[in-house]
């Protein structure tokens, strides 16, 4: 192995021996943090979240943030192995959190090491994410009140290191179809169910007049329906859930007055906070991405893109279908294609460092809150 590469590989085994399940990731945030104050880049830590900014920081110049998360989801049933024991066998790293994210985090800090003492010609500010795996409060968006605004984010997920350079948004919508209870026997009542299943048909059947160019239409799914009490009494009151993937022709605002207008039920969305994301075609660091000759293309899972308000790519090592499986695991090599990917668009950003500035200057951050 190269020098940076065993450093990554080093430091990736110590954290899947860490348990690091979402919202209890203190130990794990420990771990990253001590490590970024050995190689002196001067971590802050807020909540689990651990971040740092580039040694020449400066406020005038646009600021380009690396971040994945270091919380996990729970180790599938069907592990074989421990899945807190690290173990490399045939080039593959076993563990869970390997694959996601473990790969694209220690490709990014490596890179991040490698740059962050230098003058780029823009800022370079790493953030290692808590709650990413449960969209938490708590993870990134937290972390982004203390780091400053951010002009474009590479966002580390295992992407095979092909470029998602938009991202569908996520609503889910807890739908309440009131009518009037009655004796199943006779003609009386108004069915509640009957009135939902009208509303579902409606969310199936709608067509949404734009189509992304990256993320294709809408859609909306319901998931799960609830009514009755027993079989001889028609239900005044059904509950069902929506599932809704918004995108950048449609922001979360839209596509729910669009659902409230044209449905009998209650819609309450139980949060707004999960946006679509877009990175605009003209924008500096899609062309490095395009000349590299990196495939792109919209993804329809939701990551920490859906808190940030700038432009951002989702890349990184490691293979998506992986993710959240039993014996999970990443490829050294994958790890080392990661390290070296980072190091190069840095590189090239530093070398296009006056384009990135002009552009940041004309062009306001991409703000999916607004109406599209």
């Amino acid at each position: 192995m190269s020098e940076k590469l065993n450093e990554a590989v080093g430091f990736l085994t110590g954290l899947i021996e860490i348990p690091s399940l979402s919202t209890k990731e203190d130990k794990s945030a420990e771990y990253i943090y001590n490590w970024m104050e050995k190689k002196a880049l001067e971590p802050k830590r807020i909540g689990n979240n651990v971040y740092a900014k580039s040694k020449h920081f400066d406020p005038d110049l646009p600021s380009v943030l690396l971040v994945s998360h270091h919380d996990t989801v729970p180790p599938a049933k069907s592990y074989t192995k421990d899945p807190f024991k690290a173990e490399i066998i045939d080039g593959k790293l076993y563990g869970l959190g390997a694959n996601d994210a473990g790969g694209a985090l220690s490709s990014m800090l490596i890179a991040y090491e490698r740059f962050s003492k230098e003058k780029l010609g823009f800022n370079l500010v790493f953030c290692a994410a808590a709650e990413e795996e449960v969209s938490g409060v708590n993870g990134l968006s937290l972390a982004l009140k203390e780091m400053g605004k951010i002009d474009f984010a590479f966002v580390g997920e295992p992407t095979s290191l092909e470029a998602a350079i938009s991202e569908k948004g996520l609503m889910v919508c807890d739908c309440v179809a009131f009518g009037q209870s009655g004796h199943a026997a006779r003609d009386e009542g108004v069915n509640a169910i009957d009135i939902a299943l009208k509303d579902i048909s409606w969310l199936h059947s709608y067509q949404f007049e734009n189509k992304s160019k990256t993320l294709g239409d809408v859609k909306m799914s319901a998931t799960v329906i609830q009514a009755g009490s027993q079989h001889n009494v028609v239900p005044d009151k059904c509950h069902f859930v929506v599932d809704v993937r918004t995108t950048d022709c449609y922001n979360n605002e839209a596509v729910l007055n669009i659902m409230q207008s044209h449905m009998q039920a209650v819609v309450t969305p139980r949060s707004m906070r999960i946006k679509p994301s877009s990175t605009p075609s003209s924008h500096p660091i899609l062309a490095l991405i395009q000349r590299f000759g990196i495939k792109t293309y919209g993804s329809p899972t939701t990551s920490d893109q859906a808190v940030l308000s700038c432009p951002s790519i989702k890349i990184s090592p490691g293979d998506s279908k992986r993710s959240h499986s039993a014996d999970e695991y990443i490829y050294i090599q994958q790890i080392d294609d990661g390290i070296h990917f980072f190091m190069r668009m840095i590189e090239a950003l530093t070398l296009e460092s006056d384009t990135l500035q002009s552009y940041m200057t004309n062009n306001t951050a991409l703000d999916l809150d607004k109406e599209k």
